[in-house]
């Protein structure tokens, strides 16, 4: 059986003194990986003036880790400024926020370059690479340019728009078009793939008859949406024995018998954290009987505090939670916590649990686990009830039990949130049984092998001859380090 070998922008190592609890990608990383064993590569999270020519492995029990650091202004230029300043608000559908430098393409391309020269001296022939998101969209066209003719793989976590949205990115044929030099590539919803193919048209592409794959210049690419999952047997269980922690039952001591609305989001401007704000002061507005009946604790780490339209978001929330606090509160009661930190997944398990009711409205998502994860914590007995923007990933599995909101519309989504608050139990208890029977039989462990499993099997079309394979030489025993 092939060995598997996964790629991504960070690599999470794990630190038994820290004790860490993995995060979504890694969770998923570990289910591709725990039966078959494999390599996990990527960049460490160091900057470094002098990275190491060769990665450092760290091996752990059938998982290998092998790392790169980063110098300064490839940082810079590669994650902060062409993956997150003009990659990501151009996917998100915000062409507006982004803002192309040939500096920073020429970055990304040089550290995807990097990457590929690094993976050149550790992946075997028969290897099978899966590559994760944005950051690394051209790395097949390097390895194949290198002479590597490896079956790999592509999943992007974050949203596919329209061909006239990606046509906005200068020299998109180069980055997005380069998606062509997979085997396959993987979306998170069947829009996502369906945009993308669009796009293939624009380039050229001649689908198969199915119109699951395309042949694009001389090769053939097969698309595929594969929903992103989450351990919703595990989470279920992880939100049960949380619920009895000192840190929760202290939490729900707190609220003081008010039922709790929940919003855990990054500090993104794709996350609609204003919307949502602006949503909540409506139906306070609106709602009076509802004064000191309910709490609302929107949980926010900052991320990209470097950046400055996420400076500006940061003030603007802050400045909005002050004066909603301001106008409705008085000395026994504020109806809002904004906390910037983070928390554990067992204490937020906990705090779902807790929840009468999520908010989990992005302007465009992915997919969105805070959704998956809020369901699958939930009490079946006495569950909450789910608010989930319609441009959420998630919304095209979770629609048969949420309350759809758009968030654009403000007043729509007070009514929504109004309408979850005083839901009868019956009906909640009817919603959340048909969002886990979509959950429960598509768990993380079913999606990392419905990926492979089509990956390790593609068509492929008569008479194309296969590129040839170049034996990638294993590095020397020094450059093995062990890290730890």
């Amino acid at each position: 059986m092939s060995r598997i070998v996964v790629v991504s922008n960070r690599v999470a190592v794990p630190d038994p003194a820290r004790r860490i609890q993995a995060g979504g990608l890694a969770v998923a990383v570990n289910a591709a990986l725990k039966e078959r064993g494999g390599i996990w590569f990527g960049w460490s999270g160091v900057i470094s003036p002098t990275p190491s020519d060769h990665p450092v492995v760290t091996m752990q029990k059938r998982m290998t880790y092998a790392v790169v650091d980063l110098k300064e202004h490839d940082y810079q230029e590669y994650y902060n400024g062409f993956a997150n300043r003009v990659l990501w608000p151009i996917l998100h559908y915000r062409v507006d926020l982004a803002e192309f430098a040939q500096a920073d393409l020429s970055g990304y391309i040089r550290v995807n370059r990097n990457f590929a020269d690094h993976l050149a001296k550790i992946i075997a022939p028969d290897d099978i690479l899966w590559i994760h998101d944005y950051h690394m969209m051209p790395l097949a066209q390097y390895l194949r340019e290198r002479g590597h003719a490896n079956r790999i793989g592509f999943f992007l976590h974050i949203p596919m728009p329209p061909p006239d949205l990606i046509q906005a990115l200068p020299k998109h044929g180069e980055i997005i078009g380069a998606l062509a030099y997979y085997d396959l590539v993987g979306f998170q919803t069947q829009q996502d793939k369906e945009n993308f193919a669009r796009y293939l048209d624009t380039r050229g592409g001649q689908p198969s008859a199915d119109g699951h794959s395309y042949d694009v210049a001389g090769r053939r690419v097969r698309l595929g949406a594969f929903p992103v999952a989450i351990e919703t047997e595990a989470f279920a269980r992880r939100a049960r024995h949380a619920s009895r922690s000192q840190f929760v039952k202290t939490f729900k001591e707190s609220l003081s018998g008010r039922k709790l609305i929940i919003g855990v989001d990054r500090l993104d401007y794709s996350k609609g954290i204003p919307n949502r704000l602006e949503a909540y002061e409506r139906f306070l507005r609106n709602a009076p009987d509802w004064h000191d009946k309910v709490s609302y604790v929107q949980i926010t780490p900052k991320s990209r505090s470097e950046v400055p339209e996420y400076q500006e978001m940061d003030r603007f929330v802050s400045h909005k939670a002050g004066q909603i606090n301001g106008m409705f509160s008085d000395v026994s009661w504020t109806p809002l916590r904004y906390v910037n930190r983070t928390y554990s997944r067992s204490a937020l398990a906990g705090i779902y649990r807790a929840a009468s009711v999520a908010m989990v409205t992005p302007l465009r998502d992915g997919m969105n686990l805070v959704a998956k994860e809020f369901v699958a914590a939930q009490d079946p007995e006495d569950p909450g009830v789910l608010l989930l923007s319609q441009f959420a990933g998630a919304a095209h599995e979770l629609s048969n039990g949420a309350l759809i909101v758009n968030p654009h519309d403000l007043d729509g989504m007070a009514q929504s949130l109004r309408r979850a608050l005083e839901m009868p139990l019956r009906e909640r208890r009817e919603r959340y049984g048909r969002m886990m029977a979509v959950l429960e039989p598509n768990d993380i462990d079913r999606w990392a092998k419905r990926f492979l499993a089509a990956l390790e099997d593609p068509p492929r079309p008569p008479g194309l001859p296969r590129p040839a394979v170049r034996i990638a030489r294993r590095p020397p025993e020094s450059a093995r380090t062990v890290r730890g």
